[in-house]
């Protein structure tokens, strides 16, 4: 399909009896907000396997839940040729003991390396820390085509991969991925990632979708905004959506500002275009830092 037309989607799975099927999560959230999934003839499919961006918890076990099939998530990059780490089947258990699993993007393939590193040292972090991923796998590119420069700033003399996603390794060997490294933003010396409050923002039923951008902030260097879409014919004030966010999490990963907007700049591959969103709070700014 070169667009995305939920009902016809829905309909093509029932008409050619689709088995697998590959979507990103913007298109999942789209899905659940379609009236006719509901009375929807899904029962040729037997997996979906989702990825290019992250997901929220919530809106993963309500795709369970309303799919009534398997699930398998996978990470990677144009650059690794694809996926490096999946969660498999098995691993979506959102009634048992290993749901917090459903916010990792799994494990390495068997030929695959994963290291998290400090961008900064080029040093591994510990165990459990947040760094920058690198990974060094036969899949992954030669470099950018007639662009050298641009190749040994992302592949180092050893073949490691910088994929410019921040995230950090369990005990088990589990990858989590935080963000991409240049979303991430930085109040008061503080390292905040959006990706965690997007999906604090995604647990209140009236917002079907979210973004968490840095703006500039006078005394803190940036401050965190929301930017959210709301269910059709749902009201909500500022108030409540930054109260929400502060019985969950620290008081500086919390939006001091709300925008509602009726949808949110995506690429094709369904990520959020967050420089649009950022640039008009840098008019007049150097740089889009403080």
């Amino acid at each position: 399909m070169r667009d995305v037309e939920p009902n016809l989607l829905l309909e093509l799975i029932a008409v050619e009896g689709i088995t697998e099927m590959f979507v990103v999560p913007a298109v999942l959230m789209l899905l659940l907000g379609t009236p006719t999934l509901t009375g929807a003839d899904l029962s040729s499919l037997r997996v979906v396997f989702y990825g290019a961006s992250p997901i929220a918890e919530n809106v993963l076990v309500k795709c369970l839940a309303a799919f009534g099939c398997a699930f398998c998530q996978v990470y990677g990059m144009t650059e690794t040729t694809g996926a490096i780490t999946a969660l498999p089947f098995e691993d979506h258990d959102p009634d048992g003991p290993r749901r917090g699993l459903l916010r990792s993007a799994g494990k390495p393939h068997s030929s695959v390396q994963i290291r998290v590193v400090d961008p900064e040292s080029g040093r591994d972090v510990r165990l459990g820390e947040v760094g920058e991923v690198w990974t060094r796998s036969p899949y992954n590119m030669a470099g950018y085509w007639g662009k050298p420069e641009e190749t040994a700033a992302t592949i180092d003399p050893d073949g490691w991969l910088r994929t410019g996603d921040a995230g950090y390794v369990d005990s088990d060997g589990y990858l989590y991925l935080h963000d991409r490294i240049k979303d991430m933003v930085i109040s008061g010396g503080e390292n905040i990632y959006p990706a965690e409050i997007e999906n604090v923002l995604l647990s209140l039923p009236t917002i079907v979708d979210a973004a968490v951008i840095g703006v500039p902030d006078p005394k803190w260097g940036e401050t965190v905004k929301a930017i959210v879409v709301l269910a059709p014919g749902e009201a909500l004030d500022e108030a409540t959506v930054i109260a929400h966010c502060r019985e969950r999490l620290a008081h500086y990963k919390c939006p001091t500002s709300v925008e509602l907007t009726h949808a949110l700049p995506r690429n094709p591959s369904g990520k959020i275009l967050k420089r649009e969103l950022r640039a008009p709070y840098w008019v007049g700014h150097a740089r889009a830092v403080n």
